[in-house]
């Protein structure tokens, strides 16, 4: 079956399937985790990284204002359950909850989105609601009055209220250090460690619900929204979809989190490893990816000629005809043809993600030394 499944991915790749069997097999019972531990996750994560890469920002926060407004057909056309991909920070999670992901792998070429990722983890894990969580989040001391009921605008309105309080600074990176070194016993290296303090104090800390794009080395972007707008915008229909909108989005990502099911990945997109092995993982145990989140770095990939590269690899991916890509260009055309609601500067979109294994060149592709998906290890 291995060989298989590997003889497959190949042929795929290289664009010689014909369209009704583009679609990866997989076992027809799904094998997924119900949770991992510890260890599991820890090795996982490292298993399927590859070596730091660069990029020129921190890139703390979403500069993508129209996040949320593909999300109404985003669950119209995936299946719940399945895989979630994505890359950088926080503006995975209302993609997560929307295609009620039963697990997520968030890929990116920065160990500082890994560090970042951490961070929320813990934080989620020691929050028992989203006021509460704002509090860690910023450093600030919760104001009285705030309740489960209370609306994400409200909580904003208060913690705009409070200073950042030094002392909790302290106090909470000792707890968020404590939680993923004691609790759940990950051997952080000391970059790891300093580079979980340095999220937390340049971008949470410093920033607070104004934390926005700019802020951090090399994020220099024109009315790029602050923390709080991305959570108070909605989907173009009037509901808010942020993670923080609800407690019941909350309190999935919550549960995801605590069950080990979000893992931070370090990778290119273009590289040779992280998405093969990831996909190997996901289809050994029967899964399907539902999306896959791509932010704007398709622009970068074609920039810089390697998108047939990234296409081989999301080749070897478990698929079928519901995974989606999401993605952001600021092109108002679109030459993929992907949905989206304009007027946002960076305009989210989503398109399926087979017609791209499809329209891989086979020239390009075959000819590339890391055509082939990553071995187990």
């Amino acid at each position: 079956m291995r060989i298989r499944c590997w003889l497959i991915a190949v042929v795929l790749a290289i664009g010689c399937l014909s369209d009704s069997s583009a679609t990866l097999a997989h076992p027809a019972a799904s094998s997924l985790p119900v949770e991992l531990d510890d260890r599991e996750f820890w090795t996982l994560t490292e298993r399927l990284s590859e070596p730091n890469g660069y990029f020129r920002s921190d890139n703390f926060l979403s500069n993508e204002r129209g996040y949320q407004v593909v999300i109404p057909d985003l669950v119209s056309r995936t299946t719940p359950g399945g895989v979630y991909l994505g890359v950088g920070p926080e503006q995975n999670f209302p993609y997560i909850v929307a295609v009620k992901a039963h697990m997520a792998f968030i890929i990116d070429i920065r160990r500082g989105n890994l560090h970042e990722q951490l961070l929320y983890k813990a934080l989620f894990e020691l929050s028992t609601d989203r006021a509460d969580f704002l509090s860690r989040l910023f450093s600030r001391p919760r104001p009285d009055g705030l309740s489960r009921e209370s609306s994400v605008a409200q909580m904003f309105d208060a913690y705009n209220q409070v200073p950042a309080s030094e002392r909790q600074y302290k106090q909470n990176l000792a707890a968020v250090v404590d939680r993923l070194t004691k609790t759940h016993r990950f051997p952080l290296e000391e970059d790891d460690r300093r580079g979980i303090a340095y999220v937390y104090h340049e971008a949470f800390y410093s920033g607070g619900p104004n934390l926005n794009y700019s802020i951090g080395r090399g994020g220099f972007s024109r009315n790029s929204p602050t923390y709080e707008e991305l959570m108070l915008t909605d989907d173009g229909h009037g509901e808010n979809r942020g993670y923080l909108a609800t407690e019941e989005s909350f309190a999935f990502l919550k549960n995801l989190e605590s069950r080990n099911l979000l893992i931070p990945v370090v990778g290119n997109f273009s590289g040779p490893k992280a998405i093969r092995a990831v996909g190997r993982y996901i289809g050994e145990r029967g899964g399907t990816v539902s999306a896959f989140y791509l932010s704007n770095v398709e622009q970068f990939l074609r920039q810089n000629g390697t998108w047939d590269t990234f296409c081989a690899s999301v080749a070897t991916l478990p698929l079928d005809d519901a995974s989606t890509f999401i993605y952001s260009s600021r092109d108002p055309y679109d030459a993929n043809g992907g949905f989206s609601t304009f007027g946002f500067g960076l305009q989210t979109r989503i398109r399926p993600i087979l017609s791209e294994v499809r329209g891989c060149s086979a020239s390009n592709v075959a000819s590339r030394v890391g055509l082939q998906p990553a071995r187990p290890q």
